[in-house]
């Protein structure tokens, strides 16, 4: 999440709004955003209904939740979806927005 925060604003400069979905309850999702101090949108998601909805993988051998990035667009059709192998597996900032026909910060 560090790196989404770094570039919100090229985010929020392509009309693209970050919704972070994840299996904590409300409680704790509200503690981490205020410590982290994070500008999007937390969802909790105790009940795994939406994470179950995009795919999102458990490996328990690697404790927990895979990492999955879907990107829908204003009409609801996934653009970009990637399922990650591990908690280093996470695509650049670059290429989820290039997914929604976005240059990367050096050819803008």
């Amino acid at each position: 999440m560090a790196q989404l925060r770094q570039e919100y604003d090229r985010f929020v400069e392509n009309e693209t709004e970050i919704v972070v979905v994840g299996p904590d309850n409300a409680a704790k999702f509200r503690d981490y955003w205020a410590e982290n101090d994070l500008p999007f949108v937390g969802l909790p998601d105790p009940k795994h209904s939406v994470l179950k909805l995009y795919g999102q993988e458990i490996k328990l051998f690697k404790f927990g939740r895979m990492p999955a990035q879907v990107v829908v667009d204003k009409a609801g059709i996934a653009r970009f979806v990637h399922y990650g192998h591990s908690m280093s597996d996470i695509p650049s900032n670059d290429e989820v927005l290039a997914s929604l026909g976005v240059m990367d910060g050096s050819q803008q």
